[in-house]
């Protein structure tokens, strides 16, 4: 495998053996060593990221927007009642709250307070951040709270009674783990949570699914299905349907893989004949099948990324003819789709900007129609409100520009704007507009580009470009008033590459980066570097990179193998040791992505783009800054930890920054989270600065 994307010359680092890796101990989260480095390191960069002169207007700026009663209070129907999670300056860690829809529609609705987290936590001495709630449907009566200690995906279960709005005594309760539940009825619970020893996958997820009653301690829960340790997670979930009760099983052997199962009354399993790689979906009597490969049946091949349709107890029976819902073409795929009671919704990607339509099932066809919400750049997404109950459907709409509407939909009358955000930033200046770039095998790019209009060809300006490139996950125009505010309020341009690898361009986009070809996305990610350098927008200097997660891997690898592209990098929540990620943390559920580096073959391309592994000690990088949490028990903090260790160890132009909660994301507060944004926008606001002057610090300018 020859990789294009820099310096065919350019040397590797020292490989770093996991037996030999002098940073194991930062592997160690809670470790006192471990946590002393972090906070030396906290301290370094804060003391030179707040001591840039913009730094406070621009924390106050980002605080104002995230505790602002101006945004939407987005809502969950449950019930008679409309659910809503709040966070502001009075309430840092939430208050979970309803009101009707009729209150709802006023400029100030009356809520009433369900669940106060800053009481909970200061009462029982913790940090809970909220995770949600599972209904006892229909009525709604009770419900299983999830909170989660400093806000990682591990979280308690607690049930909760609706109506006297406190925890109910002897209820239903789990100890912290990634627990999955679901209502059976009053009295009973499909549970898979740690039972102990052999119960959980290698990555961390429940492997065996059980029924659990009240009044009898989970030790005598009876076992439904039991998962294999390799397999990713299992768990059962009820649908409550009225008419259409049942109970589904579900084997997930690895990330893009499934097995369905109906649960019959007699405890045995029906299992759906559809292919592993295929999502399915039961809606009242209709069955739904979105297969990801090529899948031939009843006499058809439906292509990849298709959305099929047949009825449940015809599919049982025998029947094998599928209705094509949609079919995707080179531009067209299929993003999402959403029920109502009667209508399916789908919201479709034509070059990844956003068309919706509704689909409604007839006695000889499925009539379609568009759905009118989203603007020419913009984004658009329909949810059910009640799709047990109801064809009414929430629409909400954004772009880059333009920021959040809500609307009501599905009555006879026209769409109804229930709430608008504010402006966070003045727009009237700027323009978003789409680009392609061609990657190293000709392919092209598409990148959306959001900046002033009528740029100069200069190469002077100030660009942020960001890219995921994983787990067909797609990149589609958000409105961001922080982004608006820090950056393109102070001329900056911002970029957005969907690279392979994502799912702009449903399966086979994905696909085309998996496990050996996943240097492709570094690839595409160059190519819109060079583009925007090509077409006179910026220059390398000029030129920040930035991304998180699995985005985070991508813009480690632009770091060690195409240094010369980019001014200033931020690393956020990364991946960055491919050696060792399938042995930390949830990382084994993401080797169908990338591979398993224990097997020779796959280590063979691993290795390529393992940026740990990579990084050298005679050669120049650009100025980056590392940034995760203590509490992230998805991606390991040891990957950002041991990576900036490294790099310092080396001499290298390196910050480090990890939050001490807030799990796979900014933080656990809004205070915390605009301290976090302020630090990374004050990192490449000073670079940006020094870059304009020609300072050190930058590729080029010397080692900084």
């Amino acid at each position: 495998m020859t990789l294009t994307t820099g310096s065919s010359s350019a040397p590797l680092g020292v490989p770093v053996a996991p037996g030999n890796d002098p940073y194991l101990w930062l592997e160690d989260i809670d470790g006192e060593a471990a946590l002393a480095w972090v906070r030396a390191r906290n301290a370094e960069t804060v003391r030179e990221l707040e001591a840039w002169p913009g730094y406070r207007g621009l924390e106050e700026g980002i605080l104002e927007i995230l505790d602002s009663e101006a945004r939407i209070p987005y809502i969950a129907k449950a019930g008679d009642s409309y659910y809503n999670y709040w966070r502001d300056r009075r309430h840092p860690r939430g208050i979970w709250r309803r009101t009707s829809l009729e209150e709802y529609r006023k400029a100030e609705p009356a809520w009433e307070t369900v669940l106060d987290l800053d009481a909970l936590g200061a009462a029982e001495g913790e940090s809970w951040v909220f995770h949600g709630a599972k209904f006892l449907r229909p009525g709604c009566r009770r419900c299983l709270v999830l909170l989660s200690p400093g806000g990682s995906d591990a979280h308690v279960v607690r049930e909760f009674d609706l109506e006297t709005l406190a925890f109910v005594s002897g209820g239903f309760s789990l100890p912290l783990a990634k627990s999955t539940v679901s209502w059976i009825d009053l009295d009973t619970l499909f549970v898979g949570t740690d039972f102990g020893p052999g119960s959980l996958t290698a990555s961390g997820y429940p492997r065996i699914t059980k029924v659990w009653r009240r009044g009898t301690p989970l030790a005598e829960a009876q076992t439904v299905f039991e998962g294999r340790d390799q397999d990713m997670a299992v768990e059962a979930r009820h649908d409550s349907t009225p008419g259409f009760e049942r109970d589904l099983v579900v084997r997930r052997p690895s990330f893009f893989t499934q097995e369905q199962h109906l649960l019959n009354r007699d405890g045995t399993l029906t299992r759906l004949d559809l292919p592993a790689d295929a999502d399915a979906d039961l809606h009242r009597q209709w069955l739904l099948v979105r297969p990801r490969s090529p899948w031939t049946t009843g006499g058809r091949t439906h292509p990849a990324g298709s959305l099929l349709a047949v009825q449940l107890d015809a599919f049982l029976s025998g029947e094998r003819r599928f209705t094509a819902l949609f079919r995707p073409t080179a531009t067209r795929s299929l993003e999402s789709w959403n029920w109502t009671r009667r209508h399916l919704i789908l919201n479709v990607l034509d070059h990844v900007k956003t068309r919706l339509y509704r689909l409604t099932p007839g006695p000889e066809r499925w009539r379609r129609r568009p759905l009118p919400g989203a603007s020419a750049l913009g984004t658009a997404s329909a949810q059910g409100v009640d799709p047990r109950e109801s064809d009414a459907y929430f629409l909400n709409v954004n772009s880059f520009l333009d920021p959040d509407a809500l609307c009501l939909g599905g009555g006879r009358k026209a769409l109804e704007r229930l709430k608008s955000a504010p402006a966070w930033f003045d727009a009237s200046a700027l323009e978003a507009s789409q680009h392609f770039a061609v990657s190293a095998d000709g392919t092209l790019i598409p990148y959306f580009q959001v900046g002033p209009r009528d740029l100069a060809a200069d190469g002077t300006r100030p660009v942020l470009l960001t890219g995921y490139g994983g787990f067909e996950v797609s990149l589609v125009p958000r409105y961001s008033g922080i982004l608006g505010r820090a950056w393109l309020e102070r001329g900056g341009v911002y970029v957005v590459a969907n690279l392979r690898g994502g799912g702009e361009y449903g399966p086979r986009w994905h696909q085309a980066a998996l496990r050996e070809n996943r240097f492709r996305a570094l690839q595409d990610l160059a190519a819109v570097a060079r583009d925007l350098v090509a077409r006179g927008l910026t220059s390398p200097q000029r030129l920040a990179v930035e991304g998180g997660s699995n985005g985070g891997l991508l813009v480690g690898n632009l770091l060690t193998r195409c240094p010369e592209l980019a001014g200033a990098v931020v690393c956020q929540v990364p991946l960055l040791d491919m050696a060792r990620y399938s042995k930390l943390l949830a990382g084994a559920s993401w080797m169908e992505e990338y591979g398993d580096p224990d097997r020779p073959g796959d280590w063979a391309y691993l290795k390529v783009f393992s940026p740990y592994h990579n990084v050298a000690a005679d050669r120049a990088y650009p100025p980056v800054l590392f940034m995760t949490t203590t509490r992230d028990d998805r991606v390991h903090p040891a990957h950002a930890r041991k990576m900036a260790a490294r790099m310092l160890a080396m001499g290298h132009d390196v910050r480090y920054f990890e939050n001490l909660e807030g799990g796979h994301g900014a933080g656990a507060d809004n205070r915390q989270a605009a301290r976090y944004w302020s630090l990374l926008y004050a990192f490449l606001l000073s670079r940006q600065t020094r870059a304009a002057r020609g300072s050190p610090g930058v590729p080029g300018a010397g080692a900084g």
